[in-house]
Formats: structure tokens, C-alpha cells, sequence
């Protein structure tokens, strides 16, 4: 089904796998290109030569299309950049900083650069400075969000209207009806991160993708908005932020009970009870693990039909 995305990308279906962190890893991403969609490797949580391998593993395993993820808070972003341009990786999602710092660099190397974004300000801002396509995430998401809290529903059609380029849609999508939606509200195309998170191929911990299967409705909240909000799984670690929220604490006190690593303790290494367990709502939609290809060709048959009913109206 070619449009804007599939022709920007290269692939065959508008589905982009979400770069995650301690989900994304190369067995993720080249499963996802493989699909016939767009994988991304999650640079997040990965040290530069890390990345290095996991790009140059990427390669190996597949000869279509994927890019890397790039939270621009990164602290050894230079390094980072100069790995994927060395690398001869294509494509880049940046996310977490202002577009203007990166955009031109990329863009200088042929890179196409795609910027995530949670509200209509900022993405204009992204379109500004010359991105090739824009990810417009709604609150739904897993992981870190935007302070505003728009859902994907009102967030895509006002992006929409105020943008030229390229749109995808991310957060609360995981089936091939929710992407249809979104369609209809004016994406071109989707990101998917939890459904993957529940893959076989994704590096998460089984643990962690037992508790993303069993999750039902109102198991996730978005918390720790005075340092980055964030949406996570209610767990041990949740409900001790929700005791130290009764004292009115500090900026700095929540910084010392999140700590380091509590993502990768609880996504990574599967403490399902101390570790920072982020996933999205859609979660309580997600009922089994199964290979990549799989999940994309659902996806892609549920759409079709879902498609076809609404023509038939």
C-alpha cells in the first residue's frame, strides 16, 4: 500500500517499530525490516559501541531498511552521531531535545530525520527545522510523554492541520483497527511500540513481557511529571513513588528514589517488583507473545478487513 511513508522508508506497509529502550535491539529492528515495516534500534540505552554492534549485527541480518532512535538527551550524542553516519545508517528518529540541534547535521549527511513529538507546538518546531516526517505521539504511549497529556484521538487530526510533511501516528496502537483510525484522522502511517515489546524478538525480559500480556485496563499511569513523565506498569517501585508523593517532596528527593537503571532493572532484567516497568495503556489489549512477522501480518489483515467494512457502511 504505497503513500507518503512506505515511499519515504522504502518498505512495504506504514508500520514503524518504536526504537525503546532495553526493547529495541537488533534481533527487533531486522525482524520488524524483514516484516516488510521500518525497524529502529533503540539507542537509549545503549553505550556507543554497543550501538556500533548492534547496527553492524542489523545489517547482517537484513538487507532492507531500519534506523536508529536517538533520545537527543543523550549525554555521548556527538559519538553516537558520528557511529550511525560511519555505520551507513540511513534513517534517524530523534526524540527528547529540540530538532534544530541535529536536523541539519543529518540531513548534510543524506540522512532522512524523523522527529518525535507530543503536541502541535513542537511540531512545528520540527518541521521548521527541516525534518523529512514527524511522529505525533498521544499520552496513551508507554515511557516517557509529553506534560500536556493529549491523547493520540485529538493530538493527530490538529497536528495534522497544522503541518505539511509526513505524519505518523504513535500511542494506543497495537491492532490493525487502531491503525486505520488514526489513518482516518490524517497519519500516514503508524509507530507500534508496545505490541513489539511483547514480541519474541524484542530484548525485554520474558518476565516483563508476561506482565505487559497479563496487564488489563488502568494497570499503567503516567508519574514523576516534575522530572519527565512517565507511563508505568503499577508495581512495587509505583506505589513507593505514590507513598513519597504524599510528603510533597522534592524535585530532588524523587531523583534519589528513581535512582540509575531502574529501567533496565525491570525491563531488561526482569525485577518485577523494584525495576521502572514502562509500557502503554494498550497494553490491556495485548493478550500473547509472538514472532514479529506475525504480529505485522495481523496487524496488516485486520486493517484490510476493517477497511473494507467501512466502505461497505
Amino acid at each position: 500500500m504505497p503513500n507518503r511513508i512506505t515511499q519515504l522508508f522504502n518498505i512495504k506497509y506504514p508500520i514503524i517499530q518504536a526504537g525503546m529502550i532495553w526493547n529495541s535491539g537488533w534481533r527487533l529492528a531486522s525482524a520488524s525490516s524483514n516484516s516488510g515495516i521500518l525497524g529502529l534500534i533503540g539507542a537509549g540505552s545503549m553505550y556507543p559501541e554497543v550501538l556500533r554492534e548492534h547496527i553492524q549485527k542489523c545489517q547482517k541480518a537484513t538487507n532492507k531498511p531500519f534506523g536508529v532512535n536517538v533520545p537527543m538527551l543523550y549525554p555521548n550524542i556527538q559519538e553516537i552521531m558520528d557511529i550511525i553516519f560511519e555505520e551507513g545508517v540511513k534513517i534517524v528518529f530523534t526524540s527528547a531535545g529540540n530538532p534544530k540541534t541535529w536536523t541539519n547535521w543529518l540531513k548534510e549527511r543524506d540522512i532522512t530525520v524523523v522527529h518525535v513529538v507530543s503536541s502541535v507546538k513542537f511540531a512545528l518546531k520540527a518541521q521548521e527545522a527541516g525534518v523529512d516526517a514527524i511522529v505525533a505521539e498521544g499520552f496513551e504511549a508507554g515511557g516517557h510523554n509529553g506534560r500536556d497529556e493529549t491523547t493520540t484521538l485529538t493530538l493527530i487530526p490538529m497536528v495534522k492541520e497544522q503541518i505539511q510533511i509526513p505524519l505518523i501516528a504513535a500511542g494506543g496502537i497495537a491492532t490493525g483497527k487502531a491503525m486505520l483510525a488514526t489513518m482516518v484522522l490524517g497519519a500516514d502511517g503508524v509507530q507500534v511500540g508496545s505490541r513489539f515489546v511483547a514480541s519474541e524478538e524484542s530484548s525485554a525480559h520474558q518476565a516483563f513481557k508476561q506482565v505487559v500480556v497479563d496487564a488489563k485496563e488502568g494497570d499503567t499511569q503516567l508519574t514523576l511529571k516534575e522530572l519527565a513523565p512517565v507511563r508505568l506498569i503499577k508495581n512495587k517501585f509505583y506505589n513507593t513513588i505514590q507513598e513519597l508523593y504524599k510528603t510533597s517532596p522534592t524535585p530532588e528527593q524523587l531523583k534519589e528514589l528513581l535512582g540509575r537503571a531502574r529501567a533496565k532493572k525491570g525491563m531488561f532484567e526482569g525485577d518485577l517488583e523494584e525495576g521502572e516497568l514502562e509500557i502503554g495503556q494498550i497494553a490491556g489489549l495485548i493478550h500473547d507473545i509472538k514472532p514479529v512477522a506475525q504480529i505485522v501480518e495481523d496487524m496488516m489483515r485486520e486493517f484490510e478487513i476493517a477497511k473494507r467494512n467501512i466502505l461497505n457502511l
